[in-house]
Protein backbone atom coordinates (compact mmCIF):
# COMPACT_ATOMS: atom_id res chain seq x y z
CA UNK A 1 0.00 0.00 0.00
CA UNK A 2 1.32 3.45 -1.04
CA UNK A 3 0.29 6.53 0.46
CA UNK A 4 -0.10 9.32 -2.44
CA UNK A 5 -1.75 11.98 -0.33
CA UNK A 6 -3.18 13.47 3.07
CA UNK A 7 -5.04 15.92 3.94
CA UNK A 8 -7.18 16.86 7.61
CA UNK A 9 -10.49 17.46 6.86
CA UNK A 10 -12.35 20.26 9.28
CA UNK A 11 -13.83 17.61 11.66
CA UNK A 12 -10.46 16.37 12.66
CA UNK A 13 -10.74 13.25 10.11
CA UNK A 14 -7.47 12.29 8.35
CA UNK A 15 -8.17 11.73 4.58
CA UNK A 16 -5.63 9.58 2.61
CA UNK A 17 -5.26 8.21 -0.66
CA UNK A 18 -3.54 5.12 -1.65
CA UNK A 19 -2.80 3.02 -4.25
CA UNK A 20 -2.18 -0.50 -3.92
CA UNK A 21 -1.34 -2.80 -6.61
CA UNK A 22 -2.19 0.03 -8.91
CA UNK A 23 -6.03 0.22 -7.21
CA UNK A 24 -6.63 3.40 -6.35
CA UNK A 25 -8.51 3.98 -2.81
CA UNK A 26 -9.26 6.13 0.18
CA UNK A 27 -8.80 5.60 4.11
CA UNK A 28 -10.49 7.76 7.03
CA UNK A 29 -9.24 7.49 10.20
CA UNK A 30 -11.17 9.66 13.23
CA UNK A 31 -8.66 12.00 15.28
CA UNK A 32 -9.40 9.22 18.42
CA UNK A 33 -7.64 6.26 16.70
CA UNK A 34 -3.84 5.57 17.39
CA UNK A 35 -1.32 2.73 17.56
CA UNK A 36 -2.59 2.02 21.50
CA UNK A 37 -6.26 2.68 20.89
CA UNK A 38 -7.13 1.21 16.78
CA UNK A 39 -10.08 1.71 15.28
CA UNK A 40 -12.44 -0.58 14.38
CA UNK A 41 -12.90 -0.60 10.25
CA UNK A 42 -15.68 -0.30 8.07
CA UNK A 43 -15.39 -1.29 4.15
CA UNK A 44 -17.46 1.33 1.85
CA UNK A 45 -18.64 -0.27 -0.93
CA UNK A 46 -20.53 1.86 -3.48
CA UNK A 47 -21.40 1.28 -7.46
CA UNK A 48 -19.21 0.79 -10.03
CA UNK A 49 -19.33 4.84 -11.10
CA UNK A 50 -15.66 5.89 -10.06
CA UNK A 51 -14.30 7.22 -7.16
CA UNK A 52 -14.50 10.52 -8.29
CA UNK A 53 -18.00 10.67 -9.08
CA UNK A 54 -19.32 8.86 -5.82
CA UNK A 55 -16.55 10.76 -3.63
CA UNK A 56 -19.33 13.07 -2.12
CA UNK A 57 -21.50 10.52 -1.03
CA UNK A 58 -18.82 8.15 0.28
CA UNK A 59 -16.88 10.95 2.19
CA UNK A 60 -20.19 11.69 4.11
CA UNK A 61 -20.37 8.34 5.01
CA UNK A 62 -16.23 8.36 6.21
CA UNK A 63 -17.08 10.77 8.51
CA UNK A 64 -20.43 9.55 9.95
CA UNK A 65 -18.24 6.32 10.75
CA UNK A 66 -15.41 8.89 11.84
CA UNK A 67 -17.57 10.02 14.68
CA UNK A 68 -18.77 7.22 15.69
CA UNK A 69 -15.29 6.16 16.61
CA UNK A 70 -14.52 3.87 13.08
CA UNK A 71 -11.87 4.03 10.01
CA UNK A 72 -13.32 3.90 6.69
CA UNK A 73 -12.24 2.48 3.47
CA UNK A 74 -12.69 1.90 -0.11
CA UNK A 75 -11.57 0.80 -3.62
CA UNK A 76 -11.93 1.63 -7.20
CA UNK A 77 -13.87 -1.33 -8.45
CA UNK A 78 -12.90 -2.75 -11.33
CA UNK A 79 -13.69 -1.54 -14.73
CA UNK A 80 -14.73 1.88 -12.89
CA UNK A 81 -12.63 5.43 -12.74
CA UNK A 82 -9.23 5.33 -14.43
CA UNK A 83 -9.11 1.31 -14.20
CA UNK A 84 -9.18 -0.26 -17.35
CA UNK A 85 -12.38 -1.27 -18.99
CA UNK A 86 -13.98 -4.39 -19.42
CA UNK A 87 -15.59 -4.75 -23.16
CA UNK A 88 -17.64 -7.51 -21.99
CA UNK A 89 -19.21 -5.55 -19.15
CA UNK A 90 -19.23 -2.44 -20.80
CA UNK A 91 -21.46 -4.85 -23.37
CA UNK A 92 -23.89 -6.35 -20.77
CA UNK A 93 -23.99 -2.36 -19.45
CA UNK A 94 -25.26 -1.42 -22.61
CA UNK A 95 -27.91 -4.40 -23.06
CA UNK A 96 -29.38 -3.73 -19.54
CA UNK A 97 -29.85 -0.04 -20.58
CA UNK A 98 -31.43 -0.74 -23.88
CA UNK A 99 -33.54 -3.36 -22.18
CA UNK A 100 -34.48 -0.34 -19.29
CA UNK A 101 -35.35 1.81 -22.08
CA UNK A 102 -37.49 -0.35 -23.37
CA UNK A 103 -39.52 -1.14 -20.12
CA UNK A 104 -38.45 -5.17 -20.03
CA UNK A 105 -36.77 -6.77 -17.23
CA UNK A 106 -33.44 -7.56 -17.44
CA UNK A 107 -32.82 -11.32 -18.01
CA UNK A 108 -30.97 -13.58 -15.98
CA UNK A 109 -27.77 -13.17 -19.06
CA UNK A 110 -27.57 -9.97 -18.28
CA UNK A 111 -27.69 -9.75 -14.71
CA UNK A 112 -25.00 -12.50 -15.27
CA UNK A 113 -23.04 -10.99 -17.38
CA UNK A 114 -22.89 -7.92 -15.55
CA UNK A 115 -22.20 -8.61 -12.40
CA UNK A 116 -20.53 -12.06 -11.70
CA UNK A 117 -17.72 -11.13 -13.46
CA UNK A 118 -17.16 -8.04 -10.69
CA UNK A 119 -17.50 -10.19 -8.15
CA UNK A 120 -15.22 -13.00 -9.27
CA UNK A 121 -12.06 -9.90 -9.49
CA UNK A 122 -13.52 -7.43 -6.88
CA UNK A 123 -13.49 -9.48 -3.77
CA UNK A 124 -10.34 -10.92 -3.50
CA UNK A 125 -9.19 -7.41 -3.99
CA UNK A 126 -11.11 -6.09 -1.08
CA UNK A 127 -9.63 -8.93 0.71
CA UNK A 128 -5.84 -7.62 -0.29
CA UNK A 129 -7.25 -4.05 0.54
CA UNK A 130 -8.12 -5.61 4.13
CA UNK A 131 -4.39 -7.15 4.51
CA UNK A 132 -2.85 -4.14 3.86
CA UNK A 133 -5.39 -1.91 6.04
CA UNK A 134 -5.07 -3.73 8.83
CA UNK A 135 -1.38 -3.94 9.04
CA UNK A 136 -1.73 0.02 9.80
CA UNK A 137 -1.35 1.49 13.05
CA UNK A 138 -4.79 2.53 14.46
CA UNK A 139 -6.51 0.19 12.35
CA UNK A 140 -8.16 -3.07 13.94
CA UNK A 141 -10.81 -5.38 13.61
CA UNK A 142 -13.61 -6.15 13.87
CA UNK A 143 -14.57 -5.23 10.26
CA UNK A 144 -17.69 -4.06 8.67
CA UNK A 145 -18.85 -3.33 5.15
CA UNK A 146 -21.80 -1.52 4.17
CA UNK A 147 -23.11 -0.73 0.75
CA UNK A 148 -22.16 -0.82 -2.58
CA UNK A 149 -23.11 -3.82 -5.50
CA UNK A 150 -25.06 -6.72 -2.86
CA UNK A 151 -23.43 -9.71 -5.04
CA UNK A 152 -19.61 -8.07 -3.49
CA UNK A 153 -20.92 -7.90 0.02
CA UNK A 154 -22.93 -11.37 -0.08
CA UNK A 155 -19.36 -12.90 -1.20
CA UNK A 156 -17.36 -11.15 0.95
CA UNK A 157 -20.11 -12.08 3.66
CA UNK A 158 -18.89 -15.98 2.91
CA UNK A 159 -15.48 -15.99 2.36
CA UNK A 160 -14.04 -13.27 4.63
CA UNK A 161 -14.06 -14.68 8.25
CA UNK A 162 -13.07 -11.01 9.53
CA UNK A 163 -16.15 -9.32 8.44
CA UNK A 164 -18.31 -9.24 11.53
CA UNK A 165 -21.23 -7.25 10.48
CA UNK A 166 -22.62 -6.24 6.90
CA UNK A 167 -25.13 -3.28 5.81
CA UNK A 168 -26.41 -4.27 2.56
CA UNK A 169 -28.38 -2.07 0.25
CA UNK A 170 -30.82 -4.16 -1.89
CA UNK A 171 -30.52 -1.62 -4.75
CA UNK A 172 -28.02 -3.99 -7.35
CA UNK A 173 -29.34 -6.91 -9.87
CA UNK A 174 -28.21 -10.01 -7.84
CA UNK A 175 -27.45 -13.24 -10.10
CA UNK A 176 -29.97 -16.20 -9.19
CA UNK A 177 -26.73 -18.32 -8.90
CA UNK A 178 -26.00 -15.75 -5.61
CA UNK A 179 -29.02 -16.66 -3.49
CA UNK A 180 -27.06 -20.31 -2.79
CA UNK A 181 -24.06 -18.25 -1.33
CA UNK A 182 -27.04 -15.69 0.60
CA UNK A 183 -27.57 -18.89 2.02
CA UNK A 184 -24.14 -19.30 3.22
CA UNK A 185 -24.28 -16.01 5.00
CA UNK A 186 -24.01 -16.06 8.86
CA UNK A 187 -22.83 -12.74 10.04
CA UNK A 188 -25.11 -10.01 11.26
CA UNK A 189 -27.39 -7.76 8.34
CA UNK A 190 -29.15 -4.97 8.25
CA UNK A 191 -30.52 -4.54 5.08
CA UNK A 192 -31.75 -1.60 3.44
CA UNK A 193 -34.93 -1.84 0.75
CA UNK A 194 -35.84 1.17 -1.61
CA UNK A 195 -39.63 -0.46 -1.93
CA UNK A 196 -40.20 1.57 -5.11
CA UNK A 197 -36.76 1.17 -6.80
CA UNK A 198 -37.40 1.74 -10.08
CA UNK A 199 -34.70 -1.02 -11.30
CA UNK A 200 -34.82 -3.80 -9.16
CA UNK A 201 -37.52 -6.21 -8.71
CA UNK A 202 -39.29 -5.96 -4.85
CA UNK A 203 -40.17 -9.59 -4.74
CA UNK A 204 -36.52 -10.71 -5.32
CA UNK A 205 -34.99 -8.77 -3.18
CA UNK A 206 -37.27 -10.03 -0.23
CA UNK A 207 -36.83 -13.58 -1.01
CA UNK A 208 -33.05 -12.87 -1.11
CA UNK A 209 -33.64 -11.66 2.20
CA UNK A 210 -35.59 -14.68 3.11
CA UNK A 211 -32.39 -16.73 2.01
CA UNK A 212 -29.91 -15.25 4.00
CA UNK A 213 -29.22 -17.30 6.54
CA UNK A 214 -28.43 -15.30 9.29
CA UNK A 215 -29.64 -15.64 12.63
CA UNK A 216 -29.47 -11.81 12.83
CA UNK A 217 -30.97 -10.16 10.08
CA UNK A 218 -33.32 -7.27 9.46
CA UNK A 219 -34.56 -5.64 7.03
CA UNK A 220 -35.07 -1.62 6.73
CA UNK A 221 -37.71 -0.68 3.75
CA UNK A 222 -38.68 2.71 3.16
CA UNK A 223 -41.18 3.94 0.30
CA UNK A 224 -39.49 5.92 -2.42
CA UNK A 225 -37.40 5.36 -5.43
CA UNK A 226 -33.51 3.62 -5.45
CA UNK A 227 -32.33 7.42 -4.67
CA UNK A 228 -34.60 8.32 -1.91
CA UNK A 229 -33.42 6.84 1.02
CA UNK A 230 -34.39 8.83 3.70
CA UNK A 231 -31.52 10.38 5.94
CA UNK A 232 -32.65 8.56 8.91
CA UNK A 233 -31.60 5.31 7.54
CA UNK A 234 -27.94 6.24 7.91
CA UNK A 235 -28.50 6.83 11.19
CA UNK A 236 -29.94 3.06 11.85
CA UNK A 237 -27.18 1.65 10.19
CA UNK A 238 -24.41 3.61 12.26
CA UNK A 239 -26.28 2.36 15.41
CA UNK A 240 -25.95 -1.28 14.11
CA UNK A 241 -22.36 -1.02 13.67
CA UNK A 242 -21.71 0.60 17.16
CA UNK A 243 -23.51 -2.69 18.22
CA UNK A 244 -21.59 -5.31 16.41
CA UNK A 245 -18.06 -3.87 16.09
CA UNK A 246 -17.40 -1.95 19.13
Amino acid sequence: MHFTSERRLDDGVLEREFTLDEIPGLLWTPASASASAPAPLILLGHPPLGLRKMYPRLVARARQAAADGFAAATIELPGSGDRPRWPAVEQARADLRRAMEAGEQAGDEIVDALVLPLVEKAVPEWQAALDALLSLPGIGGPVGYSGGVMSIGIRLAVVEPRISAAVLFAGSFVPRVMFEEARQVTIPLHVLLQWDDEGNDRQTALDLFDAFGSAEKSLHAHLGGHTGVPEFAGDAAAQFFTRHLT
